[in-house]
């Protein structure tokens, strides 16, 4: 991993992407159209992604649907907005980290929010913007962000995030980044299938000044598999 002090941000070719597919996702009975990449496991082959592992470990996650973003789809399409503390009647802008495909940033905007799609793969977040259209949705930008150098002058008042803690090297980056970008008075939710970091998780955060509730969640395809993770709500203590 470099250790340099600069955001890294990945450009995955659009050469190694090859072919698209369109996937129907069902959240909470709601449909998405989706448009993903065929064969994403290939990507690891092309040599500009093998080069920006070298330089930052950085794996090509992006492409795929993970079951805990299906989770925080449903959480946000049953949130209540109208009661969030900072709702003056103007949509609530949130901020995804890693949105990869953009589907809890979908859910947002289905829900009128108004949504800032971030990842530090810019291939990435042309596939958010173009599937943000795809389902008839405008009120969206773009921003690329690693999320261990978030821009000084970003605040929002809704921080979402899925499957981010893959590894113990972002917890903190992640929690630093949730202080620093978090309005008072708003809210982060994050959804994680439990993985192997998430004890580790759960004790920064309890070491935290920041004001936090667990509560378990379900998310699957239809018909198939169901997959058991932890909403984490935080807020700014």
């Amino acid at each position: 991993m470099t250790t340099e002090t600069a955001p890294f941000f990945a450009d995955t070719p659009l050469d190694a992407v090859r072919q698209t597919w369109r996937e129907r996702v069902v959240v909470d009975g709601r449909t998405f159209l989706i448009d993903r990449p065929q064969e994403s496991d290939k990507l690891l082959n092309h040599p500009a992604i093998q080069q920006a592992n070298q330089i930052d470990d950085y794996m090509p996650y992006w492409p795929e649907i993970w079951p805990a973003s299906r989770m925080l789809a449903k959480v946000i399409l049953r949130e209540p907005w109208e009661k969030h503390p900072l709702n003056n009647g103007k949509p609530l802008e949130a901020l995804e980290i890693g949105c990869g495909l953009g589907v809890a940033g979908l859910a947002a905007l289905a829900r009128g929010l108004r949504v800032i799609f971030s990842d530090y793969d810019r291939t990435a977040l042309q596939f958010a913007a173009a599937n943000a259209r795809l389902n008839g949705f405008r009120d969206f930008r773009c921003m690329p962000l690693d999320w261990r150098h978030p821009h000084a002058d970003l605040k929002v008042p809704i921080v979402l995030g899925a499957d981010l803690l893959y590894e113990v090297r972002n917890i903190d980056p992640i929690l630093a980044l949730v202080r620093e970008v978090l309005l008072p008075g708003g809210v982060c939710l994050l959804t994680d299938p439990d993985r192997n970091p998430h004890a580790q998780f759960r004790q920064r955060l309890a070491d935290s000044s920041l004001a936090f509730t667990m509560h378990v969640v379900r998310a699957g395809v239809p018909c198939g598999p169901r997959v058991k993770g932890t909403l984490y709500r935080i807020r700014i203590g």
